[in-house]
């Protein structure tokens, strides 16, 4: 609780000096403690604070009661949304646990579909997020106003973030020589995907892992669900024509896999190919399994569990700033190892007072 109420005390409070009824520290604390109980609107969460004024005036200030659910939307509309980030960003790393050395921080971009507004034509918020596999939780995100934008959004999160000594993860949007580099001058890691985006580079990795010979190979067999899936796994030195012709910031290897799947006696076959700045003896097979956790354990949780593509707040900088807030309250009940799951989480949160205090204070 200390260390959230000092991260929103050095956000710059955008109102009026001597004219704002309620503290900005209180707004944002009330929001992240409803938002953990199930609230997803600014109404539920002026529901919350008065259902629980009385528990509340024991950990907030509060000189003018519980904020109306308008004063909450015009506080979310004006809040800094950079600076939020940056400060989420700060409080994250501060939950992570067993150093960042070997540690598989995933990137990548989700479409706030709920934000879309139609009637003025503008496009759907869209946030790349980044997700550290290990402790299972969000680092960091960055807006963009179109996924296009990822290219520039990526190395703005990469700043934001303490990557030293880990191993960044990024889909074929991401595989860009600035964002390698960026990596590497971070003292990270990078497995960057191989697609059509990077149309010359996929040609010359496909005819080498074609000609040469695998420096390391792995197999790894996954079942379950009624499907058994093989993923081949070669890793392979980059030739000099590939390190010279492309200069890829501290490339070190090229990487095959080979991944078949067989469902009710069907089977399928997908070839991925990735570069990457470590060497070929490393375990890409489960680096690059686990890099799809930011989809499964984030991108999905925000979706089922927190309902963000149904939630309709069209002013991008409160939806911008709100997801932070979700991205708070997810993070906090990520910390809590007990084995319920997330939605019985909240719900045990929502109906006891003294395990919502507990979660605050992991």
């Amino acid at each position: 609780m200390a260390t959230m109420y000092e991260t929103f005390c050095k956000l710059s409070d955008p109102r009026v000096v001597g004219r704002s009824s309620h503290k900005l520290t209180d707004i944002l604390i009330l929001s992240v403690l409803a938002v953990i109980c199930g609230a997803d609107t600014y109404d539920a969460i002026e529901l919350f604070g008065k259902a629980h004024h009385e528990e509340l005036k024991g950990i907030l200030q509060l000189p003018n009661g519980i904020p109306s659910h308008d004063t909450i939307n015009r506080v979310f509309q004006s809040i800094d949304a950079r600076g939020f980030e940056r400060l989420f960003a700060e409080w994250a790393s501060g939950l992570r646990e067993g150093g960042k050395a070997g540690e598989v921080v995933a990137i990548d971009g989700k479409t706030m579909r709920g934000s879309k507004d139609t009637y003025h034509g503008k496009n759907p918020l869209h946030i790349v997020s980044a997700w550290s596999v290990a402790n299972g939780l969000c680092l960091g995100q960055y807006r963009t106003d179109d996924k296009s934008n990822e290219i520039t959004a990526i190395p703005q999160l990469i700043e934001m973030l303490d990557i030293k000594g880990s191993i960044v993860t990024i889909d074929a949007m991401g595989t860009q020589k600035d964002i390698a580099e960026k990596i590497v001058e971070a003292g990270a890691d990078y497995i960057l995907a191989v697609k059509g985006n990077q149309e010359t580079l996929l040609e010359d990795v496909e005819a080498m892992c074609g000609f040469e010979r695998p420096a390391t190979e792995d197999v790894d067999v996954d079942k379950g669900h009624g499907r058994i899936e093989v993923r081949h796994c070669q890793a392979f030195e980059p030739d000099a024509i590939i390190r010279m012709d492309h200069k890829w910031k501290g490339l070190n290897s090229i990487v095959k896999v080979k991944a078949t799947r067989s469902i009710g006696g069907q089977e399928t076959s997908e070839v991925r190919y990735y570069i990457s700045s470590l060497p070929a003896n490393s375990p890409f097979n489960t680096y690059i399994r686990s890099h799809w956790e930011v989809e499964n354990k984030l991108h999905w949780t925000l979706d089922m569990t927190f309902g963000e593509d149904q939630q309709r707040k069209r002013c991008k900088k409160a939806a911008e700033n709100f997801s932070i807030v979700r991205k708070f309250a997810l993070n906090i009940l990520k910390k809590d190892n007990s084995k319920l799951s997330l939605i019985n989480k909240r719900l045990k949160a929502a109906w006891n007072w003294n395990y919502l205090m507990h979660l605050l204070q992991i």
